[in-house]
């Protein structure tokens, strides 16, 4: 008996001709309903939406940092591109957090992932995995994220990256994919620290420098020891020309801290570069956030401000994000990058007033309907939000 859509498309022209091959393509296509299901599954070994880790080894970085190495729970790991990062999650005396760490290792190899963790001075994540993960623990994360990698479609060939501190560890795995699977690329690393003792992966690097044309090394200390012959200050104009001579064929990648980041950013507007030719990682907001430019006059980031969220009143931080506010009361949100950019953790703004800090990347949609991103708001009056 034909169904009605079969009988609706027997009065239409040429109906009777759509029928019969509709019956033809029964008779010898392949059945699609085996194919169920397929799609899904296909996008969740890419890109799932949970990874189950297993913590296989932790190794000593500096004296301040640790290599963690973390396998999967379940035998698979996707795919990702060399400067991505994963977001991990934590639950701390009850209260359910995450920090985006970059994928140190390389991505030709996927036996396991390698995050370096460096201690934050009152850090919340970092000195719970650095004073209490041990092997064989499990962990959860999101799959790798992030815009911080090479396109060969947009990128010069030759590389520049400016690192500061634990930023870097993307560089880390960009370098070792770039060397190990002889990819045709000049790279030159201008990576700059207080100590070598805080330089993570220093020698790997001194290394590379000895043994590959393509890649030069230049380490840069601000507080040199007795001894020291390198190059001393900070990764400023004078420094980058010295080291990269022609800048017109570069692509700079810059990460580490936000001052140090946003130093870097306007010297090389200073040499002329322009920001096609200039990718950033962020690493959170600056924890001082009070002396930001912008920041309203008279406070201190100590004061306390209460935070609306339906029915519930809770306290916040003026100098704490309005994401640490709610995970610290234990109201989840959404959240990936914590630096501004994914936008995961928006939130609408009803009623108050918040500083935003800088880098954060709002859409013109959100700015129109009073959202915000709540990694990088902070309360400077009572606030009323929607989550």
């Amino acid at each position: 008996m034909a169904n009605i859509k079969e009988t609706l498309l027997s009065t239409l022209r040429n109906g009777k001709e759509v029928l019969a091959d509709i019956t033809s393509t029964r008779r010898n296509a392949n059945d699609i309903t085996v194919e169920r299901g397929r799609v899904d599954s296909t996008i969740n070994q890419l890109h799932p939406h949970r990874l189950d880790l297993v913590v296989q080894s932790i190794e000593p970085a500096t004296k301040d940092a640790k290599v963690i190495r973390l396998a999967s729970a379940n035998g698979y790991l996707p795919p990702f591109e060399a400067g991505q990062y994963i977001n991990v999650y934590v639950e701390i005396d009850g209260v359910l957090t995450s920090r985006p760490y970059s994928l140190s290792s390389s991505p030709r190899q996927r036996a396991y992932y390698e995050i370096t963790v460096q201690r934050v001075k009152n850090g919340f994540v970092s000195n719970y995995l650095l004073d209490n993960l041990k092997v064989g623990d499990r962990l959860s994360a999101k799959s790798p994220h992030g815009v911080f990698h090479y396109n060969p479609v947009f990128h010069q060939h030759k590389i520049v990256m400016l690192a500061g501190g634990s930023g870097v560890t993307p560089f880390l795995s960009m370098t070792r994919e770039i060397l190990e699977a002889g990819l045709d690329r000049e790279v030159v690393l201008m990576y700059g620290f207080r100590s070598t003792e805080l330089a993570i992966a220093h020698n790997e690097f001194v290394e590379f420098d000895k043994n590959y044309k393509n890649f030069t090394y230049v380490p840069v200390i601000s507080e040199p020891q007795q001894g020291w012959k390198g190059k001393i200050g900070f990764l400023d104009r004078n420094l980058i020309k010295e080291v990269v001579g022609d800048t017109d064929n570069c692509t700079f990648y810059v990460c580490g801290p936000e001052v140090m980041n946003e130093f870097c950013l306007k010297e090389l507007h200073e040499m002329g570069i322009p920001t096609k030719r200039i990718r950033r990682e962020l690493f959170g907001t600056r924890q001082d956030i009070w002396n930001e430019a912008g920041w309203p006059e008279g406070l201190t980031g100590k004061e306390v401000f209460n935070l609306k969220v339906g029915d519930i009143v809770v306290p916040a931080v003026s100098g704490e994000s309005l994401l640490t506010a709610l995970e610290r009361n234990k109201l989840r949100v959404n959240v990936c990058c914590r630096s501004g950019e994914c936008s995961l953790c928006r939130v609408k703004l009803v009623s108050g007033k918040v500083f935003t800090a800088r880098g954060a990347l709002m859409r013109f949609a959100d700015e129109k309907f009073g959202y915000i991103h709540s990694c990088k708001t902070f309360p400077v009056s009572d606030v009323e939000i929607i989550l």
